[in-house]
């Protein structure tokens, strides 16, 4: 198995490709619009998993980086899957100084076990949890 580098240089990231990832094969934000995956970046400490040249994971952490942080966007192209990269590039997020004695949430319909791996517990007292959709996405609006 290659290792994955894995960078936070936003200059590196294939914007094409997340987007497409983003908007066509994500559950979470299909139709996502370029100019708002574009302003997600611009805002967020991101991380790209490459191999070779090519960007094949990807995880974005929206953070004051001090005392709070929300992991999002974590996914690993479909023909890279199994080999450990989403993973690594979760632990490189976590593990950021930017982040780490931060409180980290997330939100996952599918990959629990991996966010155990990390440290992520189920929330308790979820009555306590509250959300405000946004209406970035075609179907809220």
């Amino acid at each position: 198995m290659a290792a994955l580098r894995i960078s936070t240089d936003p200059a590196e990231l294939d914007i094409a490709m997340i987007h497409r990832y983003l908007s066509e094969e994500s559950y979470w934000a299909k139709g996502i619009t370029r100019s708002v995956v574009e302003r997600a970046l611009a805002h967020s400490l991101c991380f790209g998993g490459y191999l070779d040249r090519r960007q094949v994971a990807f995880a974005r952490v929206v953070t004051d980086r001090a005392t709070s942080a929300h992991l999002k966007d974590v996914f690993v192209l479909d023909e890279y899957r199994g080999r450990g990269y989403g993973l690594a590039i979760v632990e490189a997020a976590v593990s950021h100084p930017d982040v780490r004695s931060a409180t980290i949430t997330l939100d996952t319909a599918d990959a629990h076990a991996l966010y155990r791996r990390v440290g992520f517990v189920a929330r308790t007292r979820i009555e306590r949890a509250m959300i405000r959709p946004g209406t970035f996405l075609p179907e809220n609006q």
